[in-house]
């Protein structure tokens, strides 16, 4: 398994020296606390945030103390109660430590309270950032830019240096390599592993295209088939119609002629 996730990460970094070899890359990068401590609305709201944090801490403290002070209270009165009693106030003190527990969770925890209002507070910075980053990038032909107090770093690249369907590509080729049984398979193979990453966008678009055209004509046929299907509809309607006027004509005649023997055989009676 290492073997083969070394195997596609050598011809994924291949696959992008390569593009690399044929122009010179030209870099950025900004220091995203730099620009957050230099934007007025970011200051003025990380304050707010700063106060609040101060109070939920003190209230955190405060719920923290009291179950100091209820343990310290039980274990000075603990010769004077009874098994009962012992017990009944453990409970209370357990359900009192775990509410502040769940407390502190709600407020610091990954999904707490400061970690959400944190996020919201710099997501708008965040995006004009980017917004201008990436009109930056157009306008000094940048290939890459990184932040470089992100752990991520790179914030934005050149959309031809994306390997991404060739690392799909290749991942896909590997778990396959093992059924390969002649060598004209393996030469294909190779061969489909040295595409550059413009040959395969190429080839992804044919089979988008193609797919597309695959789909069209099977909605053409689908609406053809329903066309038919109608048509068929009305002419069996159209049928049936026919079938029921001619038995109720049928009807009509039969009984008419039935009133006419009646009729008749009365005359002569």
């Amino acid at each position: 398994m290492k073997k083969r996730i070394f195997s596609i990460l050598a011809i994924t970094v291949f696959s992008l020296s390569s593009v690399m070899a044929q122009k010179t890359i030209r870099l950025g990068y900004i220091d995203m606390e730099y620009i957050l401590e230099n934007v007025p609305e970011y200051q003025e709201a990380s304050k707010q945030l700063d106060n609040r944090v101060q109070e939920w801490k003190a209230e955190a403290e405060v719920k923290m103390r009291k179950v100091d002070d209820m343990k310290t209270r039980l274990d000075n009165e603990r010769a004077l109660l009874t098994k009962e009693l012992i017990e009944e106030r453990e409970g209370e003190i357990s359900y009192m430590e775990q509410q502040a527990i769940e407390y502190q969770q709600n407020r610091f925890g990954p999904n707490g309270d400061y970690m959400i209002q944190k996020k919201q507070l710099v997501r708008p910075i965040q995006d004009q950032v980017f917004t201008a980053v990436q009109q930056i990038a157009e306008n000094r032909n940048l290939d890459f830019v990184f932040d470089r107090t992100a752990d991520i770093g790179m914030i934005y690249a050149d959309q031809q240096y994306d390997v991404s369907e060739t690392v799909l590509r290749t991942i896909k080729r590997t778990a396959n390599r093992e059924q390969l049984e002649n060598r004209s398979e393996i030469k294909e193979f190779e061969q489909e592993e040295n595409r550059t990453v413009e040959q395969d966008r190429e080839i992804t678009e044919r089979e988008e295209q193609a797919e597309e055209k695959k789909s069209e004509r099977e909605a053409l046929i689908e609406q053809r088939r329903n066309e038919r299907d109608s048509l068929k509809a009305v002419r069996q309607n159209e049928f049936e119609e026919r079938r029921a006027k001619i038995l109720a004509e049928r009807e009509r005649k039969k009984d008419s002629i039935l009133r006419s023997r009646e009729k008749k055989n009365d005359t002569i009676n």
